[in-house]
Formats: C-alpha cells, sequence, structure tokens
C-alpha cells in the first residue's frame, strides 16, 4: 500500500513476525512465478511484542543473517504491518473524481482515524466508483493508515540490515494478494484468510477480488506458549518445544494437549467476535471456506475446533499451490514446517512498489 521508492523489479518479500523473520524471492516464468530464495530466522523472544519493535539491534541482527543466504539477489524489500497501529476502514464518500478524491482524502479520513492524521501516513483504494446504474449517489474506498512512528521502525531495522525497503504493505493484503495468486477469484464464494501468526491472528474476509472485512486479533501462538509455561511450569523455550509436541523429560504431550485445547477456546472466542461483527455489517452472512496460515495455525486442535465451530469448510493454505518451488535445488530440509509460515511473505513478493 505504502510505495517508499520507484523500481518495477522484483523485490523480496520480508515477513517480520515476532518469532521470526522470513523472506522470499520470485522470478517470474512465463505466465506464473518460480522460489529463487527463501529463508527462515529465528528472532530472539521479546524482541517484538505486540507487533511493536522493542529491540532494533536484535531484529536488524536476524534480517542481516537471513539475507546471508546467497541466493537472495535483490536488495529492495517489501514488508508489512498489522496491529493496533494499522487501522483499516471502507467508508462511503460523494461521487468525485479521482482528483477530488486525492485531494480530499485527509480532510476524509480525520473522520475515521482515531490518531492525529499528521501522525500517520495514508493510502486508499477505491473499491466501488459507485457509476454503475442504480447507484446511490456515493463511492466505496477502502482507506488504510499507519502510524508514522511504527513505520519508521520497521523500515529502520530493514535499512540497518543493508535492505532497501520499497513497499510497506499490511499483513491482511498480503495475505490476499498470495491467495488471489493461488486459487483465483471466485465471485460467488466468502472466503476467510486467517492467519495465525506468533503474537497475531490476522482474518481478511473476501469475496471475489474484494476485501469485505479485516481485523488483528492481538493473540497468537505466543499466547499457547505462556499458557504451557504457566500451567506446566516451564521456562519459555521449554514451553515452546512442549507446545510444538516435542519431548520433554517428564512431560508427556497428553499433559500439554488440554492446556492448548483450552487456549483454543479463548481464541475461537475472539474469532467469533469478529465474525459476528462481519455478519452484521455485511450484506451476506455466509462463510463459505476457511483457509488457515501461520505457525499457530499448527496447534494441536486448531484446525478441527475452528471447523466443528463455525460449519465452514477448513483447509490449510497453499502458498506454493500455483508457484513453482523445488526444495530440493534451494537445499531446504525442513520444507513442511515453513509452508505455513510463507503466505504473508509470498504476497510481499509478487508486490512492486507503486502497486496499489
Amino acid at each position: 500500500m505504502f510505495g517508499l521508492g520507484k523500481t518495477t523489479k522484483s523485490v523480496v518479500g520480508l515477513d517480520i513476525g515476532s518469532s521470526a523473520v522470513k523472506a522470499i524471492e520470485l522470478k517470474p516464468v512465463g505466465k506464473g512465478f518460480r522460489v529463487v530464495a527463501f529463508a527462515v530466522e529465528p528472532v530472539p523472544h521479546e524482541s517484538i511484542v505486540d507487533g511493536a519493535i522493542v529491540d532494533a539491534t536484535a531484529v536488524a541482527g536476524a534480517i542481516r543473517r537471513l539475507f546471508q543466504n546467497g541466493a537472495f539477489k535483490s536488495k529492495e524489500v517489501a514488508a508489512s504491518l498489522s496491529g493496533n497501529a494499522v487501522i483499516v476502514k471502507k467508508i462511503s464518500l460523494p461521487l468525485m473524481t479521482d482528483a477530488e478524491l486525492a485531494e480530499s482524502i485527509n480532510w476524509e479520513a480525520e473522520q475515521y482515524i482515531p490518531f492525529d492524521i499528521q501522525d500517520v501516513n495514508l493510502d486508499y483504494q477505491i473499491l466501488d466508483p459507485g457509476t454503475d446504474a442504480g447507484g446511490k449517489g456515493t463511492m466505496e474506498v477502502l482507506l488504510v493508515a499507519a502510524k508514522k512512528d511504527k513505520i519508521a521502525d520497521y523500515t529502520g531495522v530493514i535499512v540497518q540490515a543493508g535492505r532497501v525497503p520499497v513497499v510497506l504493505d499490511v499483513d491482511a493484503f498480503a495475505l490476499q494478494n498470495a491467495y488471489e495468486a493461488n486459487y483465483g477469484l471466485d465471485p460467488e464464494a466468502v472466503v476467510v484468510l486467517l492467519n495465525a501468526g506468533a503474537s497475531a491472528i490476522n482474518i481478511n474476509i473476501l469475496s471475489g477480488g474484494r476485501s469485505l472485512f479485516t481485523r488483528d486479533i492481538s493473540m497468537g501462538g505466543n499466547a499457547y506458549t505462556e499458557a504451557v509455561q504457566k500451567e506446566l511450569n516451564l521456562p519459555f523455550a521449554s514451553a515452546e518445544l512442549a507446545k510444538k509436541g516435542q519431548p520433554l523429560e517428564g512431560l508427556t504431550y497428553d499433559d500439554v494437549r488440554p492446556v492448548l485445547h483450552a487456549m483454543t477456546e479463548n481464541v475461537l472466542l475472539e474469532i467469533q467476535k469478529t465474525f459476528d461483527f462481519f455478519k452484521a455489517t455485511a450484506a451476506s452472512e455466509r462463510i463459505d471456506r476457511i483457509l488457515l496460515s501461520g505457525g499457530a495455525s499448527t496447534v494441536d486442535g486448531f484446525a478441527t475446533s475452528l471447523e466443528e465451530r463455525f460449519g465452514a469448510p477448513v483447509e490449510a493454505f497453499e502458498p506454493f499451490k500455483n508457484i513453482a518451488f523445488n526444495p530440493q535445488d534451494l537445499h531446504i530440509d525442513d520444507f513442511a514446517h515453513m509452508v505455513p509460515t510463507a503466505a504473508v511473505a509470498v504476497g510481499l513478493a509478487l508486490r512492486k512498489a507503486g502497486d496499489r
């Protein structure tokens, strides 16, 4: 959304998460794409908290190590934001030309943005110009605002790591970009993209090529780890291993499962609120399909509980469904574990500066 430079070249998709940074570089091949570089590097615990970079040196170090993989050719990157420093609003405005909208968007945005307009960067996209027969005399615009200090924090660690930030997107829209590239557009279906990361769950509800509703929930995989840590009296690192089903002395996975399932109930309550709000504000109450991505989406029982609660088919998002990828060529051994975390980075790698 937020162009930071001028380029038409491919960029590296860089997903800066609170547990790991992920980078993907794609090369156009015919009408599609091929992965030419893919790497994941862990981020020290609590270097990023609730989407805010607390230890810039540690995060920049992780990004720098990520790019020591010589397969990456471009120094230009597209990154993304989520959480409470980003506001996404669908607004209705009187019909106006593109020039009039560009001139008035700051004034219009002031009514919807709970921050000082001087403290944010704004971008927007016209969803419905309102010019169709039977139009109501209004146009529909998607408004996105991100706090300047948060943008500066993220671009700062990228520069510190020796890379050039050219696009700053929003996690939910990067996810949508990856979905459209891999699944195409179904004009009839209402599809939920749910990306469960370490500290946040990004939800984007789509119909056709339009985002109907987005929300970021401030809980994720770390909440599971902290619950295991507290209930079973473990250090954070051990609780993280236990959450993933790895054996620990004196502990079985049967000891861990009830803690995970109890936390899933808390997460589902937040997702329920999101779906209820969507249904109250949308023309349709249907949800036809839920696609899951993110490391926390693989927590024991999560997908099954989601399907049972909401009565819609739940499946794993395939970020390389239509993108050629040979892990052996790139010397990637743990491909199966990396795939669930790759969706946002894939969506970012499909961007170019100036994209809308």
